[in-house]
């Protein structure tokens, strides 16, 4: 009688341990086969909202600058400004602008307007946080452009701190601008067409010219 109990005992033992070993087992395959798909879902939406969605002010450069960015030193920025006697009826556009120095300075002395065109993103975000630190942003604005795309003939001063090869590549550009535009560029001339005034400033060259009425045809090419 006590082995007939002890063996049915051990058979209803033997049984509960199965079914809660099946349990399990099934509990960890559902688990690794069917994991819940929200874990990554929200992720990939993210992702995609931000490569479908560029900035609002900035986007990717269409190529890399033409030039290291360095920026122009204060005494040089105000001599260039003084050389071609900015006003503040003038419209200043600074190919290269950088973090916008020249054109928020042209705003804050005289009042004048500036238009700044840079191809690097980074450059555009520092010189609108700078204009408006200045608290000069009615003033100027600053555009992600290929300065050899931009339109910049409503200029009446342009600014250059590019390289000589650039500036001679822009000539026939700056040459077709309104006559009396004045020209300054920092450290570069433009090869032929000689300044009209050269001035040291802090052991820096500044070059400027003034668009004549008929420019010379060999300086248009």
């Amino acid at each position: 009688m006590q082995l007939k109990t002890i063996r049915q005992s051990l058979f209803v033992g033997v049984s509960i341990l199965s079914v809660a070993a099946i349990g399990c087992t099934q509990q960890r395959n559902f688990e690794t086969v069917a994991p819940t798909p929200a874990a990554a879902s929200p992720t990939n939406s993210v992702s995609d909202v931000a490569q479908a969605t560029p900035s609002p002010t900035t986007e990717a450069p269409t190529r890399q600058p033409d030039v290291v960015y360095v920026p122009t030193p204060v005494p040089v920025v105000n001599e260039m400004l003084r050389l071609a006697n900015v006003q503040a009826n003038d419209v200043v556009y600074d190919l290269g602008s950088g973090d916008g120095r020249i054109v928020i300075a042209a705003a804050q002395k005289v009042g004048a307007r500036g238009i700044g065109i840079d191809i690097s993103p980074e450059r555009i975000r520092e010189a609108n946080e700078n204009a408006k630190k200045a608290g000069v942003t009615d003033r100027v604005q600053f555009r992600q452009e290929d300065l050899f795309q931009t339109d910049f003939s409503e200029a009446t001063v342009v600014t250059l701190y590019l390289l000589p090869e650039l500036n001679v590549k822009l000539r026939p550009k700056l040459l077709s601008l309104k006559p009396g535009t004045r020209i300054v560029s920092h450290e570069f001339d433009m090869g032929d067409w000689k300044p009209e005034q050269v001035v040291k400033v802090d052991g820096r060259t500044v070059y400027y010219w003034v668009v004549p009425e008929t420019p010379p045809a060999n300086l248009k090419k």
